[in-house]
């Protein structure tokens, strides 16, 4: 019985060291990079500008897309990566191990790559462009009187709002403005000395589309036009050597760099943004390459690295697709079919919505079903005797907004009106501004955030006082409050009465309005303090069910590597495990012994996914929630998110079957493997687009008899 009882111990002991070693370090083959991770969600946009199977019209919306998805990266990422690598040499990537300047390096490589890729894709575009009767055009391709008609349209209607400027010692390097336009000359005098000009291409008087008058649908671009004749505003000089430049400046900037005690929150907000507009130099682009000396000498003007400036094989400034669109809007084959966003049937509009909520939740999912119920909530609530008060998080607002309205309408009814407007929504500042201003003037009470904590949370908490009880309707959403992306954005709207939900909407609430954060409740998960560790909590109950564990996650982004290593270690012990993350994906699939029971899938289609679902479990018993957080630090640990459960079971069904239907998509969903590249699937037959199936679906549902 002794021998028997001491196999069991060193058994037990071996099953209890082989799970250690499960869980000991991962190697880094299992981690991508972030910023590479990024750019490859990025090629994933341009793929679509180049997808023949996308509309004519909606592929140029595509290449803007991926520009100004571009601008942003490196106003932002490679900015802050800059200031790292200026002021903390042992700064590491603690996924990949990652220098700021070795990620530079690589970030730098595969723009440069992309850029050749979106110079083809350009020129494709442009060839299906001219049977519609639109061409963009160069020199070479006019006749001589074509080319003195623009001569003459250059000398009397641009070149006399032109200032070309000569570097020099008298004249220094000018402030170039963040993404404006620039002709840049290399100039000899007549005694050889060698000098840089300069011509801003930029300004609100000439157009960016120059139509041949005689060629209509056949334009120009204005700096093209401005390029070619720069030598008639150098009179005096030969120019050898010219391109258009255009620069990025880091856009990275923390409010607390600016903070004056004499300026209220709204005030140093606005200087900041004033700031930003200032910053160095992290990229700059040139349409055609110049000398090596050239260059260098540029890079010395602008304070940056030789391999910072990138030669563009397409117009660096893509915005004059909008109108060529516009010119284009009548052929309606060149374009999506039109989309309504549908009212649910189930919601009926003669009724109280408020009641209706109370009798049932209600869920709504954008685009595809329209985000009126809510607007009337909130118009409801503004009326209603029983509504004492209106509590709702803001982030990224419409202009004009049916919700401001909505909010600003019950405080002049005398409701209590709290909103907490998050100023630090990155690029949308100065719209926050005018709305929170706006609000103060109504009388609404206005929380501009926590110091430490960005709140990015989307709740709204509605509470009532009926017959002598307190009666709470939240609504806790996956987006923003915005009325234009919600017919943009794919996200979920979720309205209850449930009251514990409300008490935990409250609590939050009340310590905002304290300047404080939650540190736990009963209901939601709430960041910072208790989302993370929730969390991996569920993740651990998965891992107990072992091979009958089941986890579903769609995010935006995967970049928290606490809870990539969770997964990774649900994996390895027998977890099924499958990853919607349309953006960043710092965990690598399909590694043997590590991350072989993870599938990752990137859905890039004509709307932007944005949803956030948190699955645990399979059947009846499964644990869904909705959220405002992807699976990344900031949003774990360093912001204010709400991730909410959901508990009806005719709503957790539906997103069920959304999350299934969206990890089938083989029409728009690439799938990670484990080289790091994502990869096209034939999974169904005919290939199924999950946003076209939805809307086909609310079409259907939702129509009136």
């Amino acid at each position: 019985m002794k021998i028997i009882n001491l196999i069991k111990k060193i058994l037990k002991l071996k099953k209890e060291k082989e799970v250690k070693n499960m869980d000991e370090m991962i190697p880094n083959e299992c981690y991508m990079n972030r910023e590479l991770s990024w750019l490859k969600f990025n090629e994933r946009v341009l793929d679509e500008a180049g997808n023949d199977k996308v509309p004519l019209a909606e592929r140029l919306t595509f290449a803007s897309i991926y520009q100004t998805n571009l601008d942003e990266f490196f106003m932002v990422r490679v900015g802050t990566l800059m200031m790292q690598m200026h002021s903390d040499e042992n700064a590491k990537d603690n996924k990949t191990g990652m220098s700021p300047k070795e990620q530079i390096h690589c970030i730098l490589d595969k723009v440069k790559e992309l850029e050749d890729k979106r110079g083809i894709i350009y020129e494709q575009l442009m060839g299906e462009l001219e049977p519609k009767g639109i061409r963009i055009i160069n020199f070479n391709r006019l006749s001589n009187e074509e080319g003195k008609l623009l001569e003459a349209y250059f000398d009397n209607h641009i070149a006399p709002f032109l200032s070309p400027t000569i570097i020099s010692k008298q004249q220094p390097f000018p402030f170039l403005a963040n993404k404006n336009l620039y002709a840049i000359v290399l100039l000899k005098t007549r005694s050889g000395k060698r000098k840089f000009g300069m011509v801003a291409c930029s300004n609100r008087v000439f157009k960016r589309l120059i139509e041949i008058p005689t060629r209509p649908g056949t334009f120009m671009l204005s700096e093209e036009l401005i390029l070619h004749f720069v030598n008639k505003l150098y009179p005096k000089h030969v120019v050898y050597e010219k391109a258009i430049l255009r620069i990025t400046r880091n856009a990275d900037i923390d409010e607390h760099d600016v903070y004056d005690e004499d300026l209220d929150y709204c005030d140093i907000m606005e200087k900041m943004i004033k700031k930003r507009t200032k910053m160095a130099p992290v990229r700059a682009e040139l349409s055609r390459d110049v000398e090596p000396q050239a260059k260098k000498e540029l890079a010395h003007y602008l304070h940056l690295d030789k391999k910072n400036i990138i030669v563009d094989k397409a117009p660096m400034d893509m915005s004059f697709v909008f109108q060529i669109q516009n010119r284009l809007h009548e052929n309606k084959n060149l374009f999506y079919k039109k989309r309504v966003p549908q009212e649910p049937k189930a919601i009926d509009r003669k009724r109280s919505i408020i009641s209706q909520i109370e009798e049932k939740d209600i869920l709504l999912s954008y685009p595809y079903e329209s985000m009126k119920p809510f607007i009337r909530l909130l118009e409801e609530a503004a009326e209603d005797d029983t509504v004492v008060s209106i509590k709702m998080t803001l982030y990224r607002l419409a202009n004009p907004s049916k919700v401001v309205d909505a909010l600003i309408e019950a405080a002049e009814n005398g409701k209590e009106v709290v909103v907490m407007v998050e100023l630090r929504a990155r690029f949308d500042e100065a719209n926050n501004i005018e709305m929170a201003r706006r609000f103060e003037d109504a009388g609404v009470q206005v929380i501009y955030g926590l110091d430490q904590y960005k709140v990015h949370s989307k709740l709204c908490l509605i509470t009532r006082y009926k017959d002598e009880q307190t009666k709470y309707i939240t609504q806790i959403g996956t987006g923003n409050y915005n009325e234009k992306t919600a017919r943009l954005y794919t996200d979920f709207s979720l309205m209850t009465s449930n009251e514990q939900i409300g008490k935990d909407a409250s609590n939050v609430f009340n310590s905002l309005q304290r300047g404080e954060t939650v540190d736990n409740a009963d209901c939601l998960l709430v960041a910072p303090h208790c989302l993370q560790n929730n969390l991996i909590k569920l993740i651990d109950e998965e891992i107990e069910k072992g091979k009958n564990g089941y986890i579903g996650i769609k995010v935006n982004s995967l970049t928290d590597k606490v809870l990539i290593d969770e997964l990774i270690k649900a994996s390895r012990h027998g977890v099924q495990i499958e990853l919607i993350v349309r953006g960043i994906c710092c965990l690598v699939p399909q590694i043997k012994g590590y991350s072989d029971n993870i599938k990752v899938v990137s859905i890039v289609g004509r709307y932007l996914e944005h949803a956030r679902i948190y699955r645990f479990g399979k059947g009846k018993n499964q644990k869904v929630y909705i959220a405002s957080a992807d699976f990344m630090t900031r949003n774990t640990l360093r912001r204010v998110e709400i991730a909410a459960p959901v508990f009806d079971s005719d709503i957790k069904e539906k997103i069920t079957r959304y999350f299934d239907t969206q990890i089938m998509d083989d029409e728009k969903g690439k799938e990670l493997k484990e080289d790091g590249n994502y990869y096209e699937r034939l999974i169904n037959d005919p290939k199924i687009n999950s946003q076209e199936l939805f809307f086909e679906e609310s079409y259907n549902m939702n129509r009136k008899e």
